[in-house]
């Protein structure tokens, strides 16, 4: 039996803020439990939902030397569908309100006392783990530590460590007197080829030399951090590592994003009957959004982060362009940027019954969109995996994205000639190039309906659920212990 640890700062169902939550709470449930043993260490925040809280067992605790204190590491257990789940508790670091907080200094002394405690309750829990996965750079000292003051301990040697980077835009920086204060590494360990970064300090860095592998969520990605444009300053380390790096595309939940028993939509639906009951979803949606109820016109749907990232500019630029010239309705779920909430909310007032703005975020209502929508825009400047396209793809709801990172590996272009493709997509930065690929989208759609019907049968057969991403992380595990 393989044991694997994932090692990580958030995890559904008991803490999510973001995409990695789904993917460390998903991903060991698919493993296959004959082989391999998956378990998860999660920090105890105070602000876990009391319902989640109640399934832990205080399992023991004891005093760990950090920051020259003994601080005192307690150690919970609770078990989820399968998976055990290890909490490490800590009233003084992780009792904010959320999962993290805007000070730097305390977001590094939260993370490091995490990860050196992750690795240090491993004997006291009887579990000696094959290979550690960690999560961003929250967890990025652990393959630094295993390789440093872990390794002289004969129950840590052998342990192998993987880095799977979510997203190189967050590194966990600071100047190298703080990080060294913190880490307690020597300075040896601060040289330009291990943690130093320019002036500072970086954990991510440190993760990404120590790993034995690295990983990230899209084949694409794992290409574009080697460049500058994505590689935010560690494209020569990420070149330098090619050969122990790989891109491995995340999946979704076929449980919770199925349009056959969501209970968010009023009319469930399959790949066989969607062209009699998918647009019953699209008549609910436009009664309740005040939007024309007419079953003709091409609803497109935005579940999004509004941010630049996102490539909301692009959007920003073409509305005005795109509304009052193209036959389409237009639902926008999210919040962001204030810049791009308040455009929202200006183009439902200027164009009410064609564009319905939701400032907020439900998932109820995100469940409807991705149901009830023709299509899905999606123009990310970039994506290192990107979740709602699969979501998409799964409802027959299809997408028109940028080519880029996840977006490019996930969705394949539709081509009229050969009749093959689960959507539409454009390579260049551009607004307008956008609006020239929504506008061939809007002419399949209107002109050749049985094409359109065509392109939502091959989108509904692809397959991303979390099985086919697990066989490819148990082949990297299998390579890595030999």
């Amino acid at each position: 039996m393989k044991k694997i640890l994932f090692v990580a700062s958030e995890g559904v169902p008991f803490i999510k803020t973001g995409g990695l939550a789904d993917v460390v709470g998903s991903l060991p449930k698919y493993y296959d439990k004959r082989y391999f043993d998956a378990r998860v260490i999660l920090p105890k925040y105070m602000c876990i939902k009391e319902e989640m809280k109640s399934m832990m067992q205080y399992k023991t605790h004891f005093y760990m030397d950090f920051l020259g204190q003994d601080e005192y590491v307690g150690v919970l257990e609770a078990q989820y569908e399968g998976i055990t789940y290890y909490f490490i508790d800590n009233e003084k670091y992780f009792n904010g309100l959320k999962p993290y907080s805007d000070n730097v200094v305390e977001e590094l002394s939260k993370f490091v006392f995490f990860s050196k405690a992750a690795l240090s309750i491993l004997p006291v829990v009887d579990f000696r783990p094959d290979v550690v996965h960690c999560h961003d750079w929250q967890t990025a000292i652990i393959p630094v530590y295993l390789k440093e003051r872990f390794a002289a301990g004969e129950f840590y040697q052998g342990m192998k460590s993987v880095m799977t980077i979510h997203n190189l835009k967050f590194q966990g920086i600071y100047d190298i007197k703080t990080v060294q204060r913190i880490t307690g590494l020597d300075n040896s360990y601060f040289a330009p080829d291990k943690l130093a970064y320019f002036k500072d300090g970086n954990l991510l860095k440190g993760g990404l030399t120590y790993a034995d592998a690295i990983t990230t969520v899209s084949q694409t990605y794992a290409e574009e951090i080697k460049t500058a444009f994505y590689g935010e300053k560690l494209e020569g380390l990420l070149t330098a590592r090619s050969n122990d790096l790989r891109g491995i595309v995340n999946g979704i939940d076929y449980d919770e994003y199925n349009p056959e028993t969501d209970p968010y939509i009023v009319r469930k639906y399959n790949a066989s009957n969607f062209r009699k009951e998918k647009i019953k979803n699209k008549r609910d949606l436009q009664k309740q959004l005040g939007l024309e109820e007419n079953d003709k016109k091409m609803m497109i749907g935005i579940v999004s982060r509004l941010t630049d990232q996102k490539g909301m500019d692009l959007v920003s630029y073409i509305m005005d362009e795109m509304l009052s010239q193209d036959d389409i309705q237009l639902v926008v779920l999210g919040t962001g940027e204030e810049q791009y909430e308040n455009m929202f909310r200006h183009f439902d007032w200027k164009y009410h019954g064609k564009v319905s703005a939701n400032i907020y975020y439900s998932e109820e209502l995100s469940h409807k969109v991705y149901a009830a929508c023709d299509a899905f825009l999606m123009p990310s400047l970039f994506e290192p995996c990107g979740l709602s396209q699969l979501m998409s793809l799964r409802y027959g709801t299809i997408p028109i994205v940028r080519e880029t990172g996840g977006l490019k590996d996930t969705v394949e272009p539709y081509n009229e000639y050969e009749s093959k493709g689960t959507g539409f997509s454009f390579t260049n930065y551009n607004a307008h190039e956008m609006l020239a690929t929504i506008r061939y989208a809007e002419k399949i759609y209107y002109d050749k309906k049985r094409e359109w019907n065509k392109i939502v049968d091959r989108a509904m057969a692809t397959d991303y659920s979390w099985r086919v991403s697990a066989s490819k992380y148990q082949e990297m595990y299998d390579w890595l212990i030999g």
